[in-house]
C-alpha cells in the first residue's frame, strides 16, 4: 500500500516518529508521499525524506491556508526548489474557503501559477479542495485538454462532482479515514467511482479512522481505509492494494 498524502514530518510526530514508520511498514505501507504546506514546513519534511530515503517521497508546494500578505516570496521559495531537484509531485495547493475567504483571489493566483509550474516541469499536482469545489474546477478549466495529472485529496464530494473530475482527464480521488465515518455519505459516491481511480491516503495527523477517530492520525491506519474499501466494493484487500498502488504509481514518480 501506498499512503499518498501524509504529514508524518509534523511536530505531532515528533516524539515517536521512527516506532510511526515501522508500525507503518509493518502494515504493508511501502511509500509514504509528503505534501509541503510553505516554508515552515520545508525543513523538516526534507530531514525526514532523507532519514527514509525511497519510503518517504517528498511533494513540493504552498497550502492554500498558507496564502497571505506575503504569497510571492513564498512562491518564489516554490520556484527556487523546482529548480532545485526532482520532485514527487506539486502539492499540496488548491483553494480553501473553509477557514478564510480573505485571500481568496490570492489563493486562485497561487493554485494557477503552480499548476504552470506543475506542466512545466512534469509533475502531478496534489488539490487541496474544502468548501471551493466550483471555484477550483474555474481554476482549473484553462488547463483541460494540457496532460495536466493529479489528485483530488481527500475527496468528500458528491457523485456529479466526481464525474466532472473524471470528464476533465488525469485526475485519481485520493480517500482517506473520512470514507470510515458513518454518517459521511462517502461510501456511495466512491462505490460509483471504478477502481482505477483511487488512491489510499490517511493525512495524518488529520481524519483518523475509525475505530480510532478522535485520536491521532499515522500511515499505518491507512490499513483501515484499504478494508473499508474492500467492503465498498465487496472485492479482497489484496486486490485493493494492488490496484491502488498501480493507480499510485502510475501518476507519482516512485
Amino acid at each position: 500500500m501506498i499512503d499518498t498524502h501524509s504529514h508524518i514530518y509534523s511536530e505531532e510526530f515528533d516524539t515517536d516518529r521512527a516506532e510511526v514508520i515501522i508500525r507503518a511498514k509493518e502494515v504493508g505501507v511501502s511509500h509514504i508521499i509528503l505534501p509541503n504546506c510553505d516554508s515552515g514546513t520545508l525543513s523538516p519534511m526534507l530531514t525526514l525524506e532523507a532519514k527514509y530515503p525511497k519510503f518517504c517521497h517528498a511533494a513540493i508546494g504552498l497550502h492554500p491556508t498558507s496564502v497571505k500578505q506575503n504569497y510571492k516570496e513564498e512562491l518564489t521559495l516554490i520556484k527556487s526548489e523546482l529548480e532545485r531537484r526532482k520532485w514527487t509531485a506539486v502539492g499540496e495547493i488548491g483553494i480553501d474557503l473553509y477557514w478564510d475567504k480573505t485571500f481568496l483571489p490570492e489563493q486562485i493566483i497561487v493554485f494557477q501559477q503552480q499548476i504552470d509550474w506543475a506542466l512545466e516541469y512534469n509533475l502531478p499536482i496534489i488539490i487541496h479542495v474544502r468548501d471551493s469545489f466550483s471555484e477550483t474546477m474555474m481554476a482549473l478549466a484553462p488547463y483541460k485538454n494540457k496532460g495536466l495529472t493529479g489528485v483530488f485529496h481527500s475527496f468528500t464530494g458528491t457523485i456529479e462532482e466526481a464525474q466532472e473530475i473524471i470528464a476533465f482527464g488525469g485526475f485519481k480521488f485520493g480517500i482517506n479515514g473520512i470514507v470510515t465515518f458513518k454518517n459521511s455519505g462517502l461510501s456511495a459516491v466512491v462505490k460509483q467511482i471504478p477502481l482505477e481511480y483511487i488512491l489510499l491516503e490517511t493525512d495524518s495527523p488529520y481524519l483518523t479512522p475509525t475505530p480510532h477517530r478522535g485520536k491521532r492520525n499515522e500511515s499505518a491506519y491507512v490499513r483501515l481505509v484499504c478494508k473499508k474499501i474492500a467492503e465498498i466494493y465487496n472485492c479482497s484487500e489484496m486486490e485493493v492494494e494492488e490496484q491502488t498502488t498501480l493507480n499510485a504509481t502510475s501518476l507519482f514518480d516512485i
